[in-house]
């Protein structure tokens, strides 16, 4: 049996793409995964295969002392992954990309194990371009991002089975909601994010009026709720949260993004941008003029209320989204992989440069 290590991790969005192809090939080849011991490790936990904890250093995007032993820890990282895949030898490594990921690419590409890779994002983030050129394949999500490499082929985004077909009103009286308002879904990512939370605790009374507000808003997050808002940590079971919800409040990660347009639930997306690479604002100006959603700036927060009522009302997001073909990239990933394995051993080494 074939042997595959996943790897990928620093948020959320780095690990539920992979949860995605995992659940489908379990039971046809062997699986592990190598990541930190963040939320990678508590996500991959209920899968229950081989988990190889490798402490990878993080760049931070700010002056910071603690950038300058960043070469330090990440030599101790590559040299840890460096010793599991000597022990184990798996026949392919998938990375889904952040931080976390580089030791388990680099240390497959030292000893000749073929490397897929997958980037969500329109514009590519550090890790993909750092190990672009050790990967047999960097597999993306969007045409464009492909168009940027020698070796770049576009799959899609994978997306969970599990999000599919959970009955409407099961989901409400899950959640208990009446039905009598339309439910807004409120994503705050993995972790949450404060400013959507904030803003929406800020704009209960305005809110609460017109819709059933079901929020997930991150560890420790989940104290003041009130009826007709019903805060959660964290919900395993996401196909029933979007199937309940009429609209999204959401970042707008690349994954989300995706699972939305695939739901074809109308969002409005408050792209991250302070501390960020500005991968959210240009994912989500990338669906904005096609009609696929709605865009808040940070710096227009305040005017929440009003967007989430107009999108609420906008029939030409409605019917763009009931026109929008969003093809889910698992299977062509999963051919990707059978591709690779099956391939001579000359033809899955990186291309040469």
């Amino acid at each position: 049996m074939k042997y595959l290590l996943f790897t990928g991790g620093g948020s959320a969005g780095h690990v539920t793409p992979n949860l995605a192809v995992m659940q489908k090939l379990r039971g046809k080849y062997r699986l592990a995964y190598m990541g930190t011991g963040g939320i990678e490790k508590t996500l991959l936990a209920p899968f229950g295969c081989p988990y190889y904890l490798v402490e990878c250093p993080k760049l931070v995007r700010s002056l910071t002392p603690k950038n300058l032993t960043l070469p330090f820890r990440l030599r101790t990282a590559q040299k840890a992954a460096l010793a599991v895949l000597e022990r184990e030898m798996p026949d392919l490594v998938f990375s889904k990309g952040g931080y976390a990921s580089y030791p388990a690419v680099w240390a497959a590409a030292k000893l000749g194990v073929p490397v897929l890779t997958h980037e969500s994002d329109l514009t590519p983030g550090l890790c993909t371009r750092l190990v672009a050129k050790k990967c047999t394949r960097v597999l993306t999500s969007f045409p464009e991002t492909a168009s940027r490499f020698a070796n770049g082929v576009c799959v899609g985004s994978p997306i969970r089975s599990e999000l599919f077909g959970k009955p409407r009103d099961r989901a409400r009286k899950k959640y208990g909601f009446r039905g009598e308002k339309p439910v807004l879904l409120v994503l705050g990512g993995g972790s949450g994010s404060r400013l959507l939370n904030e803003a929406v605790t800020a704009h209960l009374g305005d809110l609460l009026p017109r819709f059933d507000i079901l929020q997930l808003c991150g560890k420790g997050n989940a104290g003041g709720g009130q009826e007709g808002c019903l805060r959660l940590e964290y919900e395993a079971d996401m196909g029933s949260a979007y199937a309940c919800a009429d609209i999204v409040l959401a970042r707008a990660g690349s994954n989300t993004l995706f699972e939305l347009l695939a739901l074809k639930k109308p969002a409005l997306l408050v792209p991250l941008e302070r501390c960020s690479r500005g991968d959210q604002l240009k994912n989500a100006h990338y669906f904005q003029p096609k009609g696929l959603c709605a865009v808040l700036r940070e710096r227009e927060i305040g005017d929440l209320p009003a967007a989430l009522l107009r999108l609420y009302g906008s029939a030409t997001i409605r019917a763009a989204l009931a026109a929008h073909t969003a093809e889910n990239g698992t299977e062509r990933i999963l051919r990707e992989i059978q591709a690779v394995l099956q391939a001579p051993p000359q033809a899955s080494k990186p291309p040469s440069r």
